[in-house]
């Protein structure tokens, strides 16, 4: 299987659609430009009951049978080949986006369907050569009419870059409000990190609809289709600052699925400054998400720094209706990173609002090991704690938030930074197997508090001795409390740590949750 580094994944995803389209009410637009198909009826109504017929039907490898030409379709060929910015849907129409379509290529060689819907109608939009700019000698001169597309994108103003695009398997992404591409979401993951492949269902077929006010949205149907099962997605997009999607799937089992993964998320962790020992890069930090956060069904407010594991690593967090969780990235700071091509620091945070009763289940966090930047290696999603059987559709309505800074009550303080060192006390001999944790909280109501009005850590640890505990306010800091303590552990088994800031029985702070592997991660003593 061909594979696509996430550098150049990220490249090509933010590298046309309809053309000759009216300036009014979208109802109105002309096709005339374009190669349409015949017109049917379609509603989410009838995607439902399309997407439940498929999953009574063995499953089909959709493949282009086109392998040869689209394998010469690499990298850089893929990248020269330009949607027509002239033949893009809804051009002119702004705040409305215009929308491009993608070509195929090595890397995406299953074809979808895009179609327009206009009153209740939709139309496919057939592919033909000159909707792109193709170089001369491109392979892609010798593919003929009605190969498909493997995506599309949803254009800023003037069609200067993109501010969402869906290309490969189910895999979606935005740049958030501050426009710059990073982590991506999936329509649905299936048997992540089991001791079997993973299976990649992929939205074989899109439908745009466009509302009849002027306004930065569209909503994307799609159909989703693989081995194991079938799905009908209706998802508006909208983008007013923030990129946000109101989502509602329908899902249909073929077969039972041991693992099902709802509203998942892709990102990248590489390492961060509480463990550069692990880089081999000059830059300080290199990651597009620094943590999980998770607001349960009980309102607790939890943050999970990310790891680099020497190995895959599965982490459940039951909950029963979970408010939202999310990957994100909470360092903002250039200084932190360096990195001036890239920009890590304004990579988005994606945010999963659950929108209804969940049931009971978990979120999972799944860190693979890596050696670079270039890979995907952290996923989270929630798992339903009921079985996944097939003639037992299941619904989920959820809206995914592409932000600078996920929700968080104002009057809760947030980890802000982590630091690991040799425990014990300067100036004298550091005992062995002893690591000091040093975790900064800010925010909330501690700019209020001070050093003797109660403050107190609890630390809590799945194994070893929680020695030495404390915090106390950062002199010059208002509204930053430092907390610290120290730990006695050794061996290879990983270690839980939970730590809050309470005052009496209020809680002032989210709980910092943290997996600590002793025997790496432990700074030994000189």
């Amino acid at each position: 299987m061909n594979k696509l580094s996430r550098r150049q994944a990220l490249a090509l995803g933010l590298g046309s659609f309809l053309g000759a389209v009216g300036r009014h009410d979208p109802a109105a637009a002309s096709f005339s430009d374009l190669a349409l198909g015949d017109p049917e009826p379609f509603s989410f109504e009838t995607l439902k009951e399309r997407a439940a017929t498929l999953a009574r039907e063995p499953w089909k490898d959709a493949r282009s049978p086109f392998t040869a030409t689209l394998e010469a379709i690499d990298y850089t060929a893929f990248n020269k080949i330009k949607y027509r910015a002239d033949k893009a849907l809804w051009a002119g129409e702004e705040p409305r986006p215009a929308v491009q379509l993608f070509h195929l290529g090595k890397y995406f060689q299953e074809p979808c369907s895009i179609h327009v819907v206009v009153d209740g109608q939709a139309r496919e939009i057939l592919y033909r050569q000159n909707l792109f700019d193709i170089p001369v000698g491109s392979p892609a001169r010798n593919l003929p009419n009605d190969v498909g597309f493997s995506g599309f994108r949803l254009m800023n103003a003037g069609q200067v870059g993109d501010w969402m695009a869906f290309l490969g398997a189910s895999y979606f992404r935005a740049s958030g409000e501050l426009n710059q591409y990073g982590l991506s979401a999936r329509g649905i993951a299936i048997n992540t990190a089991m001791p079997f492949p993973e299976e990649f269902p992929r939205f074989s077929a899109f439908w745009l609809q466009m509302p009849a006010e002027r306004v930065p949205e569209v909503t994307v149907f799609a159909l989703l289709d693989g081995p194991s099962i079938s799905g009908a997605y209706r998802m508006v997009c909208r983008h007013e600052g923030p990129v946000v999607n109101d989502i509602d799937c329908v899902l249909y089992p073929r077969r039972a699925i041991e693992r099902l993964g709802v509203a998942p998320l892709t990102s990248m962790f590489w390492y961060s400054e509480s463990r550069r020992r692990q880089a081999v890069d000059w830059r300080p930090e290199i990651h597009d998400s620094d943590g999980l956060a998770i607001w349960t069904g009980t309102g607790e407010r939890i943050w999970r720094p990310l790891n680099n594991p020497r190995q895959v690593m599965t982490n459940s967090f039951v909950d029963v209706s979970p408010k939202g969780f999310g990957l994100l990235q909470r360092d903002r700071d250039f200084r932190n990173y360096q990195d001036d091509a890239v920009f890590y620091e304004k990579r988005p945070s994606l945010w999963v609002e659950p929108l209804g009763s969940w049931g009971p289940g978990e979120v999972q966090l799944v860190e693979i090991p890596t050696e670079d930047e270039i890979h995907d290696n952290i996923v989270a999603y929630w798992v339903p704690r009921d079985p996944v059987v097939p003639e037992r559709p299941l619904e989920f309505k959820y809206r995914l938030h592409w932000v600078a800074h996920a929700p968080l009550p104002r009057d809760l303080a947030r980890a802000a930074e982590l630091f690991l060192g040799v425990g014990g006390t300067p100036g004298q001999e550091r005992p062995a197997g002893v690591t000091k944790f040093v975790i900064d909280f800010v925010g909330g109501r501690l700019a209020e508090l001070g050093p003797n009005d109660g403050v107190a850590p609890v630390v809590t640890t799945s194994r070893g001795k929680v020695v030495d505990s404390g915090c106390y306010p950062v002199q010059g800091e208002r509204g930053r409390f430092r907390a610290f303590f120290d730990l006695a552990a050794t061996g290879v088994e990983p270690i839980d740590l939970r730590l809050h800031l309470r005052k009496g029985d209020d809680a002032l702070t989210e709980t910092w949750l943290f997996q600590f592997f002793p025997d790496w991660d432990s700074p030994k003593p000189t």
